[in-house]
């Protein structure tokens, strides 16, 4: 149950930078930070829900691996974010990471 509570803080982790990008523009300035707020609260939450039985060190790097390659995602599908080979292997580096973490905890 642990491991699932981590998953669903990595992809809430997702939340609060799409809600910073959204508040950058004037009109949707307070509900992008709202967005920001909820979601930085929620996948914390998950986050302290899942250091209960996953190690600190291992829990905080997948949960910043599912967020870093979440945003990543929605960066290049919905806001034009430059997809380059380096970039792609950078991410594809995160991945593996948290895969070898999984698997050796």
């Amino acid at each position: 149950m642990a491991w699932v509570c981590l998953i669903i803080a990595g992809l809430l982790e997702i939340g609060w930078p799409i809600g910073l990008k959204i508040s950058q523009n004037a009109d949707t300035r307070w509900q992008g930070i709202a967005i920001a707020v909820v979601f930085l609260v929620a996948s914390g939450f998950m986050l302290w829900l899942a250091q209960r039985q996953i190690s600190m060190g291992t829990s905080y790097a997948v949960w910043t691996g599912i967020g870093a390659a979440g945003t990543f995602l929605v960066g290049i599908l919905f806001y034009n974010d430059a997809a380059t080979f380096g970039r792609i292997a950078g991410v594809l580096m995160i991945i593996s990471g948290v895969i070898t973490l999984k698997i050796s905890s």
